[in-house]
């Protein structure tokens, strides 16, 4: 990567692998989620993820650029780690704080990079492609303070009581 252009497009790349990999990761975090809220929140995150991918392949049209994707590292190893505590845990409030920990890491991940990529684009004046990136990091923002709200709210009462 020589140029802002090449990391900027390596970066929505990595994005859309992210959120493609997350979005198959959705089913197994319902069946593994006990409480319903938080069953609730991953499937409304679900149908955002499928809106975000779209708006990604809205910003390579708008830079004239085919929808490719490459391997994200990263959220590989959030998405082991998930795999790992839906392994290691048994279902109930204990596996669910585990979940929550698990999907703020995704969300902080996508989060930075949705921020940082559209700042980027903005200064390159692509306004537009900018805005749908935030749009989905606002989405990001909205889960995160909703698996927060739940974690306060109903899981860690039920941790207490355990």
């Amino acid at each position: 990567m020589k140029t802002l252009n090449d990391v900027v497009l390596h970066f929505l790349k990595d994005m859309y692998y992210a959120e493609t990999a997350v979005l198959k990761l959705f089913p197994e975090l319902v069946a593994a989620a006990e409480n319903d809220g938080l069953k609730k929140i991953f499937l409304k995150h679900a149908e955002q993820t499928k809106a975000q991918l779209v708006r990604l392949e809205t910003v390579f049209a708008a830079l004239g650029r085919p929808v490719e994707a490459v391997t994200c590292e990263a959220i590989i190893g959030l998405i082991q780690e998930t795999d790992d505590v839906v392994k290691d845990t048994s279902p109930g409030a204990v596996r669910d704080a585990a979940l929550v920990a698990c999907v703020a890491a995704i969300e902080h991940y996508e989060i930075a990079r949705y921020g940082t990529i559209a700042a980027w684009l903005e200064a390159m004046g692509h306004a537009e492609a900018a805005s749908l990136l935030r749009q989905s990091m606002q989405e990001d923002s909205e889960a995160d303070a909703q698996l927060n709200a739940i974690t306060t709210r109903v899981i860690n009462s039920a941790l207490a009581k355990s």
